[in-house]
């Protein structure tokens, strides 16, 4: 053998190859070791058969039980770890210089010091293509294939078709580089040397030269698939997580409208009773205070009817939030309950020109019940209304003091206030009510400003 061809690349791969010894036997090919059947009854006649008593008998299930794996323990990366992992340009920097480490190690260490110029000066230019590998992977593997053929730049070729396969899939760029690579390992460089290999040499350049090229490739390709099918796991999740809420809307508008209808079924039915027997008493009643009582339960009926009707037409719409009654309203629902039975006072201080609309739908319905526990059990009785902000929440408090003759008690279903301690929960507030020193009843609540 020539010195030239000594220290030619493709002929150190065949003496390292040469130089590996491969596994002659199979797993089921081996054959188990013979033992002297004298040596082993000798060895039991000096125990006195102590090694049948000191081993037990084991089963192939026992042989290969499962070990339980132990626990790792979950311990807090640290912060240049975090950011690290957390920054895409870190990562890229950081492949790109392990990219060209691994490619100069690969020339330096086999490199003859015997070599051409023209090599060297090819594979340096393979190691640096590494740089540009991510942004133009093509280019980059056609760079590298001068190197491989006549240098020593293997791995910068595999490392830059890898990338190629990983970027842009299957396709005739791939195809076209795949080729290349494959060529660069099968053809030994001057053609001289290739020409006089044995068929022998060739079918072992051919099998290693598709395990060099296919390698990368597949390993591209699986990073790919692996990558897109993560992104289809997270679309399948959150188009469920969207199902769900669908399905749910769906569900709250069923129980709206179910709840529409009864109310319009039952509630508006008697309302509207109670409307026609008043409106009867209006006008048969020949009495002055009867025929004033009657056209104070007539009003109070019609406008209970329209808050039923806004209220049911509020549980059938969609977008129920808009046209509920808020702060703004509020002077009106005050005017409607103040009268000689029930004289009230309304202070609003320092409020926000906007509100969340359910902070000003809270107040709203914080100052209606009251009101209206007001009117049922405390009639007379002077109330008070104050609405202010204080730092970051609106306080709502509706005073009233002594009742005056007690009147006949109305049904209650002790609900109201609960109702209001909910609604202050859910929105983040606080919610008090109880009686005043003064012999009255006091109802506060606060809303966060926020929302």
């Amino acid at each position: 053998m020539s010195p030239r061809q000594q220290h030619h690349p493709a002929t150190a791969r065949h003496s390292v190859l040469a130089g590996m010894q491969l596994p002659r036997q199979r797993g089921g090919n081996r054959e188990p070791p013979v033992r002297d059947s004298a040596a082993e009854g000798e060895a039991s006649t000096q125990t006195g058969g102590s090694d049948l008593a000191a081993s037990p008998l084991v089963s192939p299930i026992d042989e290969f039980r499962l070990i339980p794996r132990p626990r790792l323990i979950n311990r807090a990366l640290p912060r240049w770890v975090t950011a690290f992992r957390a920054s895409e340009r870190a990562k890229n920097i950081a492949s790109d210089v392990v990219a060209v480490v691994l490619a100069v190690l690969d020339v330096w260490l086999v490199i003859p010091e015997e070599a051409p110029g023209y090599s060297l000066w090819l594979s340096g230019a393979a190691v640096a293509a590494m740089v540009m590998r991510r942004h133009v992977p093509f280019l980059a593997v056609l760079v590298t294939v001068p190197g491989f053929l006549t240098g020593w730049s293997q791995l910068a070729a595999m490392l830059a078709l890898g990338t190629l396969a990983k970027r842009r899939g299957w396709g005739w760029q791939l195809v076209v580089s795949s080729i290349l690579v494959f060529c660069c390992y099968f053809i030994i460089w001057p053609l001289e040397e290739f020409v006089i290999m044995t068929w022998r040499e060739h079918a072992l350049d051919v099998i290693w030269g598709v395990i060099v090229a296919g390698m990368p490739v597949a390993i591209g390709l699986l990073i790919t698939a692996r990558k897109e099918l993560s992104e289809r796991i997270t679309d399948l999740a959150n188009s469920r997580e969207r199902e769900k809420a669908l399905y749910a809307e769906t569900v709250r508008a069923a129980e709206r409208t179910k709840l529409a209808r009864e109310m319009h079924d039952v509630v508006s039915h008697q309302v509207t009773l109670i409307a026609m027997q008043a409106g009867a008493l209006q006008v048969a009643s020949n009495d002055q205070e009867s025929k004033e009582t009657a056209t104070t339960i007539r009003r109070l009926s019609t406008r209970t009817l329209e808050e039923l009707r806004s209220l049911v037409g509020v549980l059938r719409s969609e977008d129920s939030e808009k046209q509920q009654p808020g702060l703004a309203e509020l002077g009106d629902l005050v005017r409607n309950f103040r009268s000689e039975a029930v004289p009230v006072a309304l202070d609003v201080k320092a409020v926000p020109s906007r509100l969340p609309r359910s902070v000003s739908h809270a107040v709203y319905r914080t100052v209606q019940e009251a009101l209206t526990n007001i009117r049922k059990h405390a009639a007379g009785a002077r109330a008070s209304v104050k609405v202010m902000a204080q730092h970051d929440t609106l306080v709502v408090e509706v005073r009233n003091g002594r009742a005056g003759a007690r009147q006949p008690t109305l049904p209650s279903g002790g609900h109201g206030l609960i109702g209001l301690r909910e609604r202050a929960g859910l929105l983040g507030g606080t919610f008090q009510a109880g009686p005043t020193s003064e012999g009255g009843f006091r109802v506060s609540a606060t809303y966060p400003l926020a929302g």
